[in-house]
């Protein structure tokens, strides 16, 4: 097996292309787009805080379940997905999950709201796990 060690990918073409062979062989996918450009696990409840994020900036507490996050690096359009889990460290006994939701309207090159909210009683509700993941373009 070879191995090879580099600080920095760039593709020949252009800079930003780096195009990977599925494992059949058959289709080929973008490395970049299929790379997370911004996550984060964080505390919900009380003073909000991030445990570990990538490109987050800042976050704020908005209100019960409501949460704002800035990204260090702008996004090239307010297309980006956001997905991710919010739970309670008692679920498997009973506890509650949910996955978060972020708002079309409040969403920015640089900035997404997201809310988390009771999957049992549907109201508006802090998590003390929260996990987002976001894949679009950066700018």
């Amino acid at each position: 097996m070879s191995t090879i060690l580099v600080d920095n990918l760039t593709g020949k073409t252009s800079a930003g292309d780096i195009t990977v062979t599925s494992e059949g062989g058959a289709a080929t996918q973008s490395l970049q787009q299929g790379l997370a450009k911004a996550w984060i696990n964080f505390n919900g409840t009380g003073t909000i805080a991030a445990r570990d994020s990538l490109n987050i900036s800042s976050q704020s507490d908005d209100g019960t379940g409501l949460y704002t996050m800035t990204y260090t690096n702008a996004f090239n359009n307010d297309d980006y997905v956001g997905s991710g889990l919010s739970r309670t460290p008692s679920v498997a006994s009973g506890g509650t999950a949910q996955f978060p939701s972020s708002s079309d309207s409040n969403q920015t090159t640089t900035s997404a709201q997201h809310y988390t909210v009771d999957a049992i009683g549907g109201s508006a509700t802090d998590f003390s796990h929260n996990h987002i993941i976001i894949h679009g373009d950066l700018a």
